[in-house]
């Protein structure tokens, strides 16, 4: 790749699952895999045991699930102390035989390899300096000689402590894996805890905000329901007025009937009466 690529595109860390992608845009964030999973799965909630952000289905991410079927249960992280170190005794090795969990092995292996990029750049100074010294010696003449390698073996020994008190003054204060192994970019593992605490802050933002989004929901839900029962309520009390009103009418229209039958009954009686008086009082 061309300085200009890799200008235009850096390698980055994904946002959720921290893997390092090239990056395509600015506004890009999250690796191509993690971007077909939000499509798929909406946003991903931080993993049970490893705690990156990068659980879509269920409560564990992709890597711990495919690790824990494959090694077991997680153990306790060396350097994190996060229940999230599975016992992959190929990658211990490469270790120092360190139990580590995935964000820490990556880091302690850039640590290994700017250790061992430092010792070879500091042997290599030493080395030409060595030569350096000796070539003039021999320039400088056969009675000189003697002197000036006692001087240049002298001085590289003065040296190279002092290049190994730096390097143990670097170690001292940069990363806490162990005494010489520390070289990384200013703390490794402050990095990884300040990006793990900035996925969490974002997380709870989206949370938040998703959480405002149903409470919203919910106050609308709410505010439908109560003017559906509003109607109905107001439906059920003018069903109830009418059938109240009907059968106020039909017991009026009963009760007049009734008495239309109590007068045609008292009449019927009267007659009846007269019929009887009428044919008693005949000879």
């Amino acid at each position: 790749e061309t300085e200009e690529c890799r200008i235009a595109h850096p390698v980055v860390k994904c946002t959720y699952c921290r893997t390092e992608y090239q990056q395509e845009s600015k506004t890009n964030t999250i690796c191509k895999k993690c971007a077909q999973n939000v499509q798929l799965y909406g946003t991903p909630k931080p993993c049970q045991y490893c705690n990156i952000i990068a659980a879509f289905i269920g409560n564990k991410c992709q890597r711990c699930t495919n690790s824990e079927k494959k090694y077991g249960p997680p153990y306790s992280c060396e350097q994190c102390k996060q229940q999230c170190a599975f016992d992959r005794k190929d990658d211990r090795k490469k270790v120092d035989g360190k139990l580590l969990c995935w964000l820490c092995t990556l880091s302690y292996k850039r640590v290994l390899q700017k250790t061992k990029e430092q010792r070879k750049h500091l042997s290599s100074s030493s080395r030409a300096s060595h030569q350096e010294k000796e070539q003039y010696s021999r320039l400088s003449g056969g009675g000189h000689y003697n002197s000036q390698k006692t001087l240049s073996t002298s001085s590289i020994q003065n040296e190279i402590p002092k290049k190994k008190s730096k390097f143990e003054s670097i170690t001292t204060n940069g990363d806490s894996f162990s005494p010489d192994l520390a070289l990384d970019s200013p703390g490794t593992d402050h990095f990884v805890i300040i990006a793990q605490l900035k996925e969490e802050v974002a997380t709870l933002k989206k949370m938040l905000h998703q959480k405002d989004q149903m409470i919203l929901e919910k106050e609308k839900k709410i505010t439908e329901l109560k003017a559906d029962f509003q109607y109905q309520e107001s439906q059920m009390r003018a069903k109830m007025n009418q059938m109240e009103k009907t059968h106020k009418e039909v017991t009026e229209q009963l009760q007049a009937k009734n008495r239309e039958l109590l007068k045609q009954a008292a009449a019927l009686s009267k007659s009846k009466k007269s019929e009887k008086s009428g044919a008693i009082t005949s000879p």
